[in-house]
């Protein structure tokens, strides 16, 4: 698995990501209707302020948004290679 630097995805590659991530079943905002745009705009924010990172899987060939502390989870158990962040 590889970290991938958010500054490094195009402007529209960062906006597809960060919208399929939203849109995923089981991330709820609570009980407040809140708009993709500013679910969209809470993401970036938590990215960079280094909250959140991105992760692409070779195995999988999939890109996923983990928190910083679920990052250095999996690098202590080994399940990734890298220091944690």
């Amino acid at each position: 698995m590889l970290l991938i630097p958010y500054q490094a995805l195009s402007s529209d590659t960062l906006e597809g990501l960060i919208e399929a991530f939203v849109l995923r079943e089981g991330t709820e905002y609570g009980e407040q209707d809140v708009s993709l745009n500013d679910k969209v705009t809470q993401v970036k924010t938590q990215l960079q302020a280094e909250q959140l990172v991105i992760l692409y899987s070779e195995l999988h060939e999939s890109v996923d948004i983990i928190t910083k502390h679920q990052w250095r989870q999996l690098v202590k158990q080994g399940e990734i290679d890298g220091d944690p962040i």
